[in-house]
């Protein structure tokens, strides 16, 4: 444990709440807020993985409870804190210049990407 991950982007017009449909809310959406505490957890931990295994998210909870306008720039950061066989915990944070914007806890599961994505096929040739 202890591993930890980062993740940087600068809010774009397709990463606002109004894109998705919030009509007036030219701030960065919370969804973005998700895969981007998704995406810093994965990189904690993806020089760690063996060969043929990825993570998966299966759970996420978190706080978005400040704005940040299109053109900032946002940072999540990600620290594992428990792990469990195939799954892991990590704490994660979203920041813009300004201040911690969103906090939250994600879970991923370590799955074969052999396994995976065999039963993925089997929905699509059904």
């Amino acid at each position: 444990m202890g591993l930890k991950g980062k993740e940087e982007m600068i809010v774009e017009r397709s990463d606002l709440a109004s894109m998705m449909g919030n009509i007036g809310a030219e701030v960065l959406s919370t969804h973005r807020v998700v895969l981007l505490m998704e995406l810093a957890a994965r990189n904690a931990i993806k020089d760690c993985l063996p060969e043929g295994k990825m993570t998966v998210g299966t759970f996420i909870r978190i706080q978005h409870f400040a704005a940040t306008p299109l053109g900032s720039k946002v940072r999540a950061e990600a620290s594992l804190k428990e792990i469990d066989g195939c799954r892991l915990v990590f704490d994660v944070a979203v920041y813009d210049k300004f201040e911690k914007i969103a906090e939250g806890e994600n879970e991923q599961l370590i799955v074969s990407i052999d396994k995976f994505l065999a039963r993925i096929n089997k929905k699509i040739v059904s």
